[in-house]
């Protein structure tokens, strides 16, 4: 197929108060991204913490390995079209996402979507800066004989501050800096990942056996079942390679109706299997510990609490909750995939943006989806202190903890700060930085915007957001969702990639519509958005909410093509 020619902007519009050098189209000699600089860029975005819990997440809920890993493959094969999709006018025209969001939402509609997009950026970056800087911190203490002190503290907000630093130096460098930054981070990422993977399969004792333990990852901790007169008790505990449970004995943690506390360690059953009678439940027998006497050092497991209350219903089937999952994985990109043309616009060609996104985001999340998986397995194994599931380190900062070694501690930190510094420059900053700058362009230059963002990122209190990844996620795309379709249907079936490159920059222009508002977009964005979050409101249906991403996205799209029927342009027309 014959390469789309590259349009230039033919008109001296500086005077523009929609115009500044950082919004403006970059014209052919400055495109040096390459495929290899957008395939490392997505290197550099992927590897990251929430990458890393997401897997974990959902092998937590029952999921196996393999069906985790196909679900994040699919998801990210998806999203990694419409990203493409999105990004082919980056390249064409060479504009930024506020800028091209100006055809569909008009000049100053364009600010709804741009803004939001904006500030989930920063309360992202945030974060990221946190994590980063929890990275320095661990690094400060790596060779402290007592425990990391994890209660909120000065000296962690001084390391915040360091990495926010850090963070900020690249984006008043500019765009070059950052093309430098994922390039060069990309194979040592890379390197990571597989390094956790020879870890892992050389500790384990072999590869398959490693995996072969997801399925105690799998299991909840402890299982009742009403007898009538009595509570049995399953506790899935976890066991050795050769098949033996590694805990000897259990704790009962008893509080009396005066609040009297007491625990009775009891011998480990071989089934795993007590039983507590009803009167002893109501009168405050509510935790479990797992002990393993068998080494010179006891081994002890958190608490398990238990539920004596009666079961929830049965969990919806398991093609349910494949596509629960494949929103948020799509959740998880639905902003980079709105604001992609702030990175493609610096891509020679289309076939350039094509192969350097295929080649780099679907593979990468893929491969650190399964380090992460790979490794919580090993760590079953590898770690005598992990007895229940609860044990294993879901996350990378609970697996540097069980090492003793500073040294090994202090190196995976770098990495972890590398990774975390790549991954908030490249979808962090640049989006939010474009889309204040296109609040005021002449006031708003793109290292204005960019420090802004930083500033959003400390405002919004990281350290109060760790929680819940995957419910903000699926929040997020059903409301990302609308703005993507509306974006994808104006460019490709109403303009059919035939864009006014002026007129994107003139206030009073074709793309102004009704003082600056496109009301066809702002009906099929409030619709989309209604009807992505609506289930929300109706308790039954909740489980609805899990396809936001999917619900907003088709109805804002049918919407917007209907109610902009009078504009779609003949296939035959002049390029402008």
């Amino acid at each position: 197929m014959k390469e789309e020619e590259i349009v230039e902007l033919m008109e001296v519009l500086s005077e523009s108060p929609l115009y500044s050098d950082d919004l403006a189209p970059v014209p052919k000699n400055k495109r040096t991204w390459t495929k290899w600089s957008l395939a490392a860029l997505w290197v550099g975005m992927a590897v990251c913490i929430p990458t890393y819990l997401l897997a974990s997440y959902m092998m937590k809920e029952g999921m196996g390995w393999l069906e985790s890993l196909i679900i994040i493959g699919v998801a990210n094969l998806i999203i990694t079209i419409p990203m493409v999709l999105n990004g082919h006018a980056g390249v064409k025209y060479g504009v930024p996402f506020p800028v091209l969001g100006r055809s569909s939402f008009g000049t100053k509609g364009v600010h709804l979507a741009s803004v939001t997009r904006g500030i989930v950026a920063c309360g992202w970056f945030g974060i990221q800066t946190w994590i980063g800087g929890m990275a320095i911190y661990e690094i400060i203490y790596a060779f402290s004989d007592g425990a990391t002190p994890m209660d909120l503290n000065w000296l962690m907000f001084t390391c915040f501050g360091v990495f926010w630093f850090m963070n900020m130096y690249f984006i008043w460098k500019g765009t070059d800096s950052i093309k430098w930054l994922e390039e060069y981070s990309a194979p040592i990422l890379i390197l990571m990942g597989v390094v956790l993977i020879g870890w892992g399969t050389y500790s384990a004792g072999g590869f398959g056996v490693v995996l072969d333990q997801s399925v105690q990852l799998q299991k909840a901790t402890l299982e009742v079942i009403d007898n009538d007169e009595n509570y049995q008790i399953h506790i899935n505990a976890i066991k050795d390679k050769g098949g033996k449970v590694k805990a000897t004995h259990y704790v009962l943690q008893t509080t009396s109706p005066n609040g009297d506390e007491t625990v009775s360690e009891i011998e480990m059953p071989t089934n795993g299997n007590f039983s507590i009678s009803k009167s002893s439940a109501e009168n405050g027998v509510r935790s479990v510990q797992l002990v393993d006497k068998s080494g010179k050092v006891q081994q002890k497991s958190s608490w398990t609490t238990i539920d004596f209350s009666p079961p929830p219903p049965e969990p919806t089937n398991k093609l349910w909750q494949y596509v629960k999952w494949l929103t948020v994985m799509l959740g998880f990109w639905a902003t980079m995939s709105l604001s992609i043309s702030d990175i493609t616009r610096f891509s020679p060609t289309q076939k350039a943006q094509k192969q350097g996104q295929f080649i780099g985001l679907p593979g990468t999340m893929m491969l650190y989806s399964f380090v992460a998986i790979f490794v919580t397995c090993a760590s079953v194994l590898i770690f005598s202190d992990v007895l229940i599931a609860t044990d294993a380190p879901w996350d990378p900062t609970a697996l540097l903890g069980k090492f003793d070694s500073p040294w090994v501690v202090i190196i995976a930190q770098i990495f972890m700060i590398i990774a975390t510094l790549s991954t908030n420059i490249a979808a962090n900053v640049i989006a939010p930085s474009n889309a204040f700058s296109n609040l005021y362009p002449k006031k708003i230059s793109f290292k204005m915007g960019g420090t802004i963002t930083g500033i959003l990122g400390i405002l919004i209190c990281p350290w109060w957001l760790m929680n819940d990844i995957a419910g903000i996620l699926i929040l997020v795309s059903g409301f990302l969702g609308p703005v993507l379709a509306i974006m994808l249907c104006d460019y490709f079936f109403i303009r059919r990639k035939r864009l006014k490159l002026a007129e994107l920059y003139k206030p009073n222009g074709e793309y102004s519509y009704t003082s600056g508002f496109n009301m066809s977009a702002m009906i099929s964005l409030l619709v989309g958005i209604g009807s992505a979050l609506v289930w929300h409101l109706v308790p039954s249906l909740t489980y609805l909410s899990d396809l936001a991403w999917f619900t907003g996205f088709f109805i804002s799209f049918i919407v917007y093509y209907v109610l902009m029927q009078k504009h779609i342009e003949p296939k035959t027309l002049t390029q402008h």
